[in-house]
């Protein structure tokens, strides 16, 4: 029988809920069992795929081309699943699918209600994982706080469940904040306790409480939640800062966290498994040397825009053993030459991130110029492999008004530009999504990174490499890299008489884990690390 897991957040936002669930994802899988994370997210869009990188944080896209929360993204590097479209359900999907299923007569014309219609859409939502993973464990993080409006229903939901598939088979794990006043040098526990007494309210006892807390907790505090609460003490997990996200799955086993899973839901509880991991974080917290990557980007405002590049180049920097440093740069300061030496001088490596819209593209195509002409490593993802492109062509071969058609539908030469059967289309669902094969070229930067003449990396993205302008390019050195073999697309793109200058129009952070880089960061961070030491 599957079993059920279901983390909830309380007292306040921000506490880490995909962190705490891709954590008990990994101790668990480390005892030899088989897990399946998903996100169930309150908000009414359908998805994040046209949500503000500012606002929202990255869309992180699985191989099935489902655009979900970068929670997701989590779950996948901590438990080197591959989750799928089902593993993401929010509100708007919910709502959407019980309206249409309305209009159609789905109902028989009987009034449709959150309770039982709204709640019975996402308990189907929340099994389909089960039917086509059949995990052992299938963990479901619900997005919000405890409190919140929009979350009641999916509360509901996972309340009714366990008279579904048993109570046996349920665990509820609430993550919540415990405050300490500096000034005072006191714990409080009251907020937990609230938010505990809220969940009850709804009709979930919590089974395991997960404290959020910047001090050690004393062994009476565990006590007096446990007595609070009706959590047993040893049920009572102690989630203390971590110098790392990846040192949180190893804290949480330490302080008994797989212990408790298995108790709650009776499973045979064998010794974890973490040594790799623990060998992984040991080289991350001790690198034998650094370097520093500037990041141009339009939405370095908020990191977590470019979460999976930034946990990418991490990895990539396991993987050499070296820290590396970012340095954020916004690409609408690159307003000029001067400006851009003055900002990229000091950065072993230079990386362009994707990205949608015309602000701050000429700064990128600045940024991609000074790594060519300075011959500093350079990694373009998506619109920075676009922006290889335009920079190549305006500064190589001379076409000055070189550009994407998506900034410039009059220009002379749109080197990148809409796929045939994408014009006149609506934003959402429109992109190329998901994964794709690519034909790598022999003798390439690609292939001695893969080590294999096919890959299959994720895509999204709207525009491509125009092919009307693939002979001139390629005649002025532009070495193609690798293609699409079922439409003919260009997918990479590298510099000729450069030590490392490669752009890729697919995402490879999406596959890229702390434990198995992707072999692309590998390399970049091996250059950069290379450039320094010439420097």
């Amino acid at each position: 029988m599957t079993k059920y897991i279901f983390v909830t957040g309380g007292v306040v936002s921000g506490l880490g809920k995909g962190i705490a669930a891709a954590s008990i994802g990994l101790i668990l899988k480390s005892k030899g069992l088989t897990v399946i994370n998903q996100k169930f997210d309150p908000y009414l869009n359908i998805d994040p795929g046209t949500m503000n990188p500012i606002q929202h944080g990255e869309v992180f896209v699985t191989d099935d081309g489902a655009e979900t929360d970068l929670d997701l993204g989590h779950y996948e590097r901590f438990t080197d699943a591959t989750l799928a479209q089902s593993s993401n359900t929010t509100a708007g999907r919910v709502y959407l699918a019980v309206l249409n299923r309305e209009r159609e007569g789905g109902y028989q014309g009987g009034t449709v209600q959150v309770i039982p219609n709204v709640t019975e859409e996402i308990l189907t939502r929340l099994l389909i994982s089960t039917k086509e993973t059949n995990a052992d464990v299938i963990i479901t993080e619900i997005g919000g706080t405890v409190g919140d409006i929009e979350s009641l229903p999916f509360i509901e939901a996972i309340r009714q469940i366990k008279y579904r598939v048993g109570e046996e088979n349920c665990c509820y794990i609430h993550l919540t904040l415990i405050p300490y006043l500096n000034k005072a040098h006191e714990i409080k526990t009251k907020p937990t306790q609230h938010s505990v007494k809220e969940l009850q309210e709804l009709g979930i006892q919590p089974d395991i409480l997960m404290l959020r807390t910047e001090v050690p907790l004393p062994e009476s505090t565990r006590e007096k939640l446990a007595q609070f609460c009706n959590v047993d003490t040893d049920c009572v997990i102690q989630n203390l800062n971590a110098k790392s996200i990846y040192e949180v799955p190893l804290n949480m086993e330490k302080e008994g966290l797989g212990n408790a899973v298995c108790k709650a839901l009776n499973i045979e509880n064998v010794p974890s498994q973490l040594d790799d991991w623990a060998k992984m974080v040991n080289i991350f917290e001790n690198p034998k040397k650094n370097v520093k990557i500037a990041l141009v980007g339009k939405y370095v405002q908020l990191h977590d825009a470019y979460l999976s590049v930034v946990e990418s180049l991490i990895h990539g920097g396991i993987a050499n053993e070296a820290s590396v440093d970012i340095d954020w740069i916004d690409s609408e300061e690159l307003t000029n030459d001067n400006i851009t030496e003055e900002k990229l001088k000091s950065s072993d490596g230079i990386i362009v991130p994707g990205g949608f819209g015309s602000r701050g593209v000429e700064g990128m195509i600045r940024a991609a110029k000074f790594a060519r002409t300075h011959k500093v490593p350079y990694f373009g993802i998506c619109l920075g492999m676009q922006i290889l492109v335009i920079e190549y062509a305006r500064n190589v071969l001379g076409w000055t008004d070189a550009q994407t058609s998506e900034i410039d539908k009059e220009t002379k030469h749109p080197v990148i530009d809409l796929m045939p059967d994408q014009n006149g289309k609506i934003l959402g669902g429109t992109l190329r999504l998901g994964k794709f094969e690519c034909k790598v070229t022999p003798g390439t930067l690609t292939e001695k990174a893969y080590g294999t003449d096919i890959i299959w990396e994720r895509h999204r993205h709207r525009y491509e490499f125009n092919n009307t302008y693939r002979e001139d390019l390629v005649k002025a050195g532009l070495i193609i890299a690798g293609i699409n073999p079922e439409r003919d697309l260009v997918e990479i793109c590298e510099v000729p008489d450069h030590p490392w200058m490669l752009g890729g129009q697919f995402h490879p952070e999406f596959k890229s884990r702390p434990n198995k880089p992707g072999p692309l960061f590998r390399d970049f961070i091996t250059a950069s690390y290379e450039y320094k030491t010439r420097k």
